[in-house]
């Protein structure tokens, strides 16, 4: 039975993501405005305060691998303030955690970058930090500016353990022809979690580069070459794998056919995840300024200067949306795409509903979209 001896309210949504399913009939008590209970809501006693909220309530979205939002791009501004600001614009959206995340950039802004995620993390929706290359393919950089990739070197390793050693959970991204598998393996020693993209390697090369510890594969398909029948690519050894994998569900970088597909093939299930992989765009003004050069809108697609895609000019809402409706998943699976198993991924807790602030969960309506964080949900609902 629930505590009584304290006063609390509890919020009796239509359903509540929990432990990674939908469940109805579930309520949850807010006290100090963090969950301090959840139960069952016919255990409820009657003198409880109680409040009926229509629609889905859920931990908000965590994105591990957000490159800007509010008009702000991390590599053109690596500061604490930057990282807490881009976590800001994508709230709106459901989001509450991200992983700021750096591409491929000179020295200095990846010292930088490193010094802001430790001063950042933990706080204001930030969550660790994401380094995307340097240590990637020339042919698959994409919008990656070529003249800053380099092979790994010492500086990366020091980087890595700094924030392992100050906490920060930390994702890179490599190529597996680039780097070794001792040098991968090395990495994960320290506690990072390898991730494989921007790469042109061959299947025998992503498995290599997944026994010596590499765990995930960043935003699946783009960048890498295509699969065929006599070369899977990184895609295809991925796919067949036990690996984590992000996802850009937006309609652009990856055609339908292709998500669905690869979602339903995997040899063991919860392992894909929803990735924005936004620019500053997304609450921000419709162009900005990258490596010295314009990336703007043209409709819902970020172009560079020369017509390529530079990143997503999308939401993880959006993402579950795509997931749930246009695939046909459903929203259960949407759901756990957008919080379970990023979480998984990265040995966070951010599911959790026990302890959580009431910001930090979202309120979405039977279509999925977010109507609001559940605080202020609850503050303008009727007490029962």
């Amino acid at each position: 039975m629930p505590d009584t001896h304290t006063t609390e309210t509890w919020v009796c949504p239509t359903l509540l993501f929990e432990d990674g399913r939908l469940r109805a009939g579930r309520a949850l008590a807010l006290r100090d405005g963090r969950v301090s209970d959840v139960a069952d809501r016919d255990s409820l006693p009657a003198s409880a305060t109680t409040v009926a909220v229509d629609g889905i309530v859920a931990p908000g979205f965590v994105d591990l691998q957000v490159n800007g939002g509010g008009g702000v791009l991390i590599n053109a501004t690596p500061t604490q303030e930057a990282m807490w600001a881009v976590a800001r614009a994508h709230r709106p959206f459901g989001t509450t955690a991200i992983f700021p995340t750096v591409i491929t950039d000179s020295r200095d802004v990846l010292d930088r970058t490193v010094s802001a995620a430790i001063e950042a993390c933990g706080m204001n929706g930030v969550a660790g930090l994401h380094i995307e290359g340097p240590h990637i393919s020339v042919d698959r950089r994409g919008t990656h500016k070529a003249a800053f990739v380099r092979p790994l070197d010492d500086s990366t390793i020091a980087h890595i353990r700094r924030l392992r050693a100050a906490g920060v959970p930390t994702m890179v991204t490599v190529a597996p022809e680039v780097v070794t598998p001792a040098q991968i393996a090395a990495m994960v020693a320290l506690g990072a979690v390898v991730s494989l993209g921007h790469s042109k390697a061959t299947g025998d090369e992503t498995r290599k580069a997944l026994a010596a510890g590499a765990t995930c594969a960043t935003h699946l398909f783009n960048a890498m070459p295509p699969m065929t029948a006599r070369g899977p690519g990184l895609a295809g050894a991925v796919i067949n794998s036990q690996a984590y994998a992000g996802l850009i569900c937006d309609g652009i970088h990856v055609s339908d056919d292709m998500l669905a597909m690869a979602i339903r093939a995997r040899p063991v299930a919860g392992r894909m995840f929803l990735v924005s992989d936004a620019m500053p765009t997304v609450g921000g003004p419709p162009e900005f300024d990258l490596y010295g050069t314009t990336v703007h809108l043209e409709g819902h697609k970020l172009v560079n200067s020369e017509g390529s895609l530079a990143g997503a000019h999308t939401t993880m809402s959006e993402g579950v949306r795509c997931v749930a409706d246009t695939l046909g998943f459903g929203l259960e699976t949407a759901l756990q795409m957008a919080i379970t198993v990023p979480c998984r991924a990265m040995g966070l807790s951010l599911d959790a509903l026990a302890g959580r602030d009431a910001g930090d969960l979202v309120l979405l309506d039977a279509a999925a979209n977010v109507v609001g964080a559940l605080d202020s949900v609850v503050a303008d609902a009727p007490a029962g």
